[in-house]
């Protein structure tokens, strides 16, 4: 069977339901129409997909009920559950997850562009964060399994979990990002509303059923809609307690500005970035010019972690632009089932117009395309262009791109560099290429100091899922990796006692009945 015939669309997606306690609601109001802007016929045309909800503000709220009353104010059958039990909700949901794969890369292809090395590696990698999230947990319940004494007074301290999550996910890992909020969120006995992206939002269809025959009524319920009508309402009722968005900062400054309790919104986000690549003096040129390749344009550069600066010294900048200018030209564009394609459709109709937006005020002030391909546009496609020497009055500098265009920027001083980055209002990573220690160990000493990861010789990038993932200013709130996102969301709580006969035999009672869930010592293997 050719490739592009196995992954062809035979069968429209109409997702017509909504999950809500437990249960597949039938939706019979509007549904927005899912098309992808890949097209296989000799003339341009969009693929239509399937539909989906458009949910509104009263549908949001009874989804939200069904959340709120599954918490039961901490009385529910999930926070109040025994954390194997919660374990093993989780193993039979990722179990039954597998068997979807097919499917789900399909959709992630036609759906986001992504190519399908790509696609299997974020399904692939979002079971293995499961697993990993699994016997992270286990390890974190053995930790507690104990008893402290200080002061004549005994505690028993855990996390537990926070309350009702409302979760939003990407477009770019619609998938394994969304999953990286959801499931740790789930694990700590939280409930959760989540609302999949715009683009990306079929993918998740397959895993629905999956969700209902794994946990508890209420405990995940899946919205479909715009934002605005069906985030912004929830937010607004004050009965969130944890504001779990990957995106961008504009729009978890506006949902958070419903909240009518800020105080008590607690809050995971992974926002935006504008992260530079540093290229110094004695950097081998061979080994850059892969890594800030990979940097800038892996899924067309679509990625928060993606380089979206690249500062050059004076004294390489000419070999350096006129070699990576040539590599970029050699990327081969395509479908995402095409073998060896590295850039693939975008997702965003409006992107390649927003991209040109880009180059054509960089060019009106000063810079040029360098790369012959830069710039060439068909309907679903921009091709990236080189720009040099950008300053700090184009949009292409100020703007977090997010999308297939480099800025290169040259430097000879590296202490108006620093300063440069320390007035960026992000702080995620960086990429530094060099080799002399004397100039990369102050270096590194103060960008740890200004972002929360210093990649040496290589692209920035978020995993493994085992390393800490944040960032500093507009960047992110909250740690998310498979050990702090667990504590991301949850809080520690104990139980306390005075050191006296009285109380000692009744916690010890405690422990023998096994009557409470939260007092145990029990040691999960």
């Amino acid at each position: 069977m050719k490739t592009a015939e196995k992954f062809a669309i035979n069968n429209l997606l109409h997702q017509k339901s909504y999950l809500s306690n437990g249960e597949f609601i039938p939706w019979e109001g509007e549904m927005d129409e899912v098309y992808s802007t890949i097209s296989t016929g000799a003339s341009y045309k969009p693929t239509f997909l399937g539909t989906v909800p458009h949910m509104n503000e009263a549908t949001a709220l009874e989804v939200l009920e069904s959340a709120c009353k599954a918490y039961g104010k901490g009385q529910g059958v999930w926070p109040t559950m025994k954390v194997s039990d919660r374990i093993a909700a989780m193993e039979q949901f990722v179990s039954q997850m597998k068997t979807k794969r097919e499917e789900v890369v399909k959709l992630l292809m036609w759906e986001i562009g992504k190519s399908l090395p790509d696609s299997e590696k974020e399904f692939d990698r979002t079971v293995e964060y499961i697993y990993d999230t699994i016997e992270e947990y286990k390890q974190l319940d053995r930790d507690s399994a104990k008893f402290q004494k200080r002061d004549k007074v005994n505690a028993h301290i855990r996390r537990g979990p926070l309350g009702v999550v409302l979760c939003l996910g990407p477009y770019n890992y619609p998938l394994n990002e969304t999953f990286a909020l959801l499931i740790p969120a789930l694990i700590m006995g939280n409930t959760v509303i989540f609302k999949p992206a715009k683009h990306g939002v079929l993918l998740l269809s397959p895993l629905l059923e999956a969700f209902r025959n794994s946990f508890p009524k209420g405990v995940v319920n899946v919205i479909f809609g715009r934002g605005r009508e069906v985030a912004a309402p929830i937010m607004k009722s004050g009965r969130i307690d944890v504001l779990a968005l990957i995106g961008n900062s504009t729009s978890a400054i506006a949902l958070q500005d419903q909240h009518p309790y800020k105080n008590r919104l607690r809050l995971v986000l992974g926002l935006e970035a504008k992260n530079p690549a540093i290229i110094l003096p004695d950097a081998d040129l061979d080994l850059t010019i892969e890594e800030v390749l990979t940097g800038t344009l892996s899924f067309n550069g679509q990625r928060c972690t993606a380089l979206k600066i690249v500062y050059v010294h004076e004294d390489i900048r000419e070999e350096f632009n006129k070699r990576f200018a040539q590599r970029v030209d050699q990327l081969k564009f395509g479908n995402p089932w095409e073998p060896g394609v590295k850039l693939t459709p975008l997702p965003e109709p409006n992107k390649p117009a927003y991209i040109q937006e880009l180059i054509d005020d960089a060019k009106e002030k000063g810079a040029s395309v360098l790369n012959k391909r830069g710039g060439e546009t068909s309907e679903n496609f921009i091709f990236p262009a080189v720009l040099y020497p950008v300053t700090s009055e184009m949009r292409v500098y100020k703007e977090e791109q997010f999308g297939p265009v480099i800025p290169v920027k040259p430097f000879s001083d590296i202490d108006s560099l620093l300063d440069e980055i320390a007035a960026s209002n992000y702080g995620q990573q960086v990429s530094l290429f060099g080799r002399s220690i004397k100039q990369l160990a102050p270096l590194i000493d103060t960008m740890v100091n200004l972002v929360c990861r210093v990649n040496l010789n290589s692209a920035c990038q978020r995993g493994p899922d085992v390393f800490p993932f944040t960032g500093r200013k507009d960047s992110a709130v909250g740690t998310l990796s498979v050990h702090d996102a667990l504590r991301s969301f949850s809080i520690r709580t104990f139980v306390a006692s005075k050191e006296n006969d009285y109380n000692n035999a009744i916690i010890r009672e405690l422990l023998q009945s096994r009557n409470s869930n939260f007092v145990s010592t029990d040691y999960i293997l």
